[in-house]
């Protein structure tokens, strides 16, 4: 006599949100993107399907960083002077969606000619995030919120010490917002409380939990995407939005990914090394929850895809 296989059955689901906005929404992209919508625990086809598989997005800058691994430098090459190159080449190499970082040394309008740039280089739905430093955020995310009214971009990143002018300039603009915290459940289902109470709706958040790299804390940070997970089934609201991570910044800013000279001849091929830090890192964030995957190598994009594919395969 078969076995029936034991499931679950969960009170709460994953909020949908639709990121980008096509012509037909009074944007210009030529897709969108939708998040969410989960009913029960990471790929567990068994008790539900999945409705929307996690998505990549490729990681870029307004102008070229000086302290990215060269082996990032060799890949991009010229494309990191231009962002609407950068933007158009990471298209090409298969992401989802692109995240134009800004750096202190733009100014408000050099920052919006930059977004205009790569929404006109690429049709995919844009997320940009400031520099990370709360005044110089509000003084660059605000123009380019108010240029851009009606594209549903991702503006971030909204911390519990920030996040009041950025909210406000998204809700009158029709944008969503990430919301980043220190890794800590309670810390983030409050900061999604104040959002909301000022009247950003909760399909226009993301969460941005905070992770670290492949031994560098994520083991922690893969706990916690596990609780919020779990507490968003179970019914509690103000944690039932798709999660975004970033495993490029964290994996290609440890010594493993980021030196190549001077360290154990044991550590291996450098290059190898370092898109194994990458991947691993964010399979793991997957397995986790994760909605939005932050790369920065090519090939890092095309084994998580890859894989991705394979998890959501029934």
């Amino acid at each position: 006599m078969p076995i029936e296989m034991p499931k679950d059955k969960w009170p709460g689901s994953i909020k949908k949100v639709t990121l980008g906005a096509t012509s037909a929404d009074g944007g210009t992209r030529t897709k969108t993107i939708t998040l969410g919508g989960e009913t029960t625990l990471p790929y567990l086809h068994f008790e539900a399907p999945t409705p929307n598989k996690p998505v990549i997005a490729i990681e870029i800058k307004s102008h070229k960083p000086d302290d990215w691994s060269p082996l990032l430098a060799e890949v991009w090459s010229d494309a990191m002077n231009d962002p609407a190159q950068w933007a158009k080449k990471a298209e090409e190499t298969g992401a989802d969606m692109i995240v134009l970082e800004l750096t202190l040394e733009d100014t408000p309008d050099g920052a919006v000619n930059a977004v205009k740039s790569v929404l006109g280089a690429t049709g995919l739905p844009l997320i940009v995030w400031g520099p990370g430093q709360s005044e110089k955020d509000n003084e660059l995310l605000i123009p380019i919120s108010d240029a851009t009214k009606g594209e549903r971009l991702l503006l971030g990143i909204c911390e519990d010490k920030n996040y009041r002018t950025i909210v406000a300039s998204a809700m009158a603009n029709g944008h969503l917002v990430q919301a980043r915290t220190a890794m800590d459940v309670n810390l983030a289902k409050q900061l999604n409380i104040l959002i909301t109470d000022m009247g950003l709706p909760a399909d226009r958040i993301i969460m941005d939990p905070t992770t670290g790299a492949l031994g560098y804390g994520i083991e922690y940070g893969y706990s916690v995407m596990e609780r919020l997970r779990l507490a968003a089934l179970q019914g509690d609201a103000m944690t039932q939005l798709p999660m975004i991570v970033t495993p490029g910044y964290e994996a290609w800013k440890t010594k493993e990914a980021k030196v190549g000279e001077g360290v154990p001849e044991s550590w291996g091929d450098w290059k190898a090394r370092a898109l194994h830090w990458e991947t691993i890192t964010a399979l793991a964030l997957i397995e986790s929850g994760a909605d939005v995957i932050v790369l920065r190598h090519p090939e890092s994009v095309k084994r998580v895809k890859d894989t991705i594919e394979e998890l959501i395969a029934v």
